[in-house]
């Protein structure tokens, strides 16, 4: 008799045992489906959105317009600047000494905030406010002067390992927002194209070299006060790619009349 009833507890519990184990394997594969959905899914920022439409389900009814907006953290712009000399790559003989190392120098910039109107699924219309840095790596050992009435430079007896002249502004894109269908993993095609306009915050000179370490001097430097150009991005999910061009001068100096910038690269936060 106590055979019988420790053989029946025994098959009980490795009964009990392989239940646990069967449902613990679900649960695992679940949450491995769940992180192999997500696992390429990235959200940016926080948002607020204003005078939501919903359905009798609760849910926000995508084709209805609304109005949308707030601080958020989007539209990460990674890549690289580029000098137009009246319409050429080339540099003239009066801005030579501006010559750049092309795959040094960059641009960085991002939105913190936006406000907008949601017209339907397909397309939004909405003005960000964010920052831009424009780093130049010059190639040619010079200090760009500041507090001088024009774009001046010295020539220095000095090897810098890193000669940088940049620019910050705070840019406002007015965006035009086109998008597809989500397909079946959540994601759409994003065309993004659209005016900016921007505010020089600042001009800085980093130099560093062996004979006096790390120098860093700000100033104006003639960058332009008031930048207006425009911008395309085209993406899917929340990675694309972009295009920036700035259709006045880089400078305010006549002596660098027609010089003007641009700038391409990858994009992260579309959305």
């Amino acid at each position: 008799m106590k055979h019988l009833i420790l053989k029946a507890v025994l098959v009980s519990g490795l009964t009990f045992l392989a239940a646990g184990t069967l449902k613990a394997q679900e649960e695992v594969k679940e949450v491995k489906d769940s992180v192999k959905r997500k696992k390429f899914e990235i959200n940016y920022g926080v948002g607020i959105t204003i005078g939501e439409k919903k359905d009798s389900t609760g849910k926000v009814d995508q084709n209805k317009g609304r109005f949308v907006g707030g601080i958020t953290f989007t539209r990460l712009d990674i890549g690289f600047s580029k000098l137009v000399d009246n319409g050429s790559f080339s540099l003239s003989p009066v801005n030579d000494f501006l010559d750049y190392k092309p795959w040094k120098t960059s641009t960085l910039s991002f939105d913190v905030l936006q406000f907008g109107y949601r017209f339907n699924n397909h397309f939004k219309v909405y003005l960000a406010g964010g920052f831009d840095w424009t780093h130049i790596r010059l190639d040619r050992d010079i200090t760009i002067q500041k507090n001088k009435p024009t774009l001046e430079y010295t020539e220095d007896d000095i090897m810098y390992s890193k000669n940088r002249f940049s620019s910050s502004y705070v840019h406002f894109p007015l965006n035009f927002e086109f998008r597809t269908k989500e397909n079946n993993h959540g994601k759409r095609v994003r065309f993004v194209i659209g005016p900016e306009v921007a505010f020089l915050l600042s001009g800085k000179v980093k130099q560093i070299s062996d004979e006096l370490g790390k120098v860093k001097v700000k100033d104006d430097y003639h960058f332009t006060p008031f930048r207006y150009g425009g911008a395309v991005r085209i993406g899917y999910g929340g990675i694309g790619v972009f295009a920036k061009y700035y259709a006045n001068d880089m400078f305010d100096t006549d002596a660098q009349k027609g010089l003007k910038n641009m700038s391409f690269g990858i994009t992260f936060g579309l959305n």
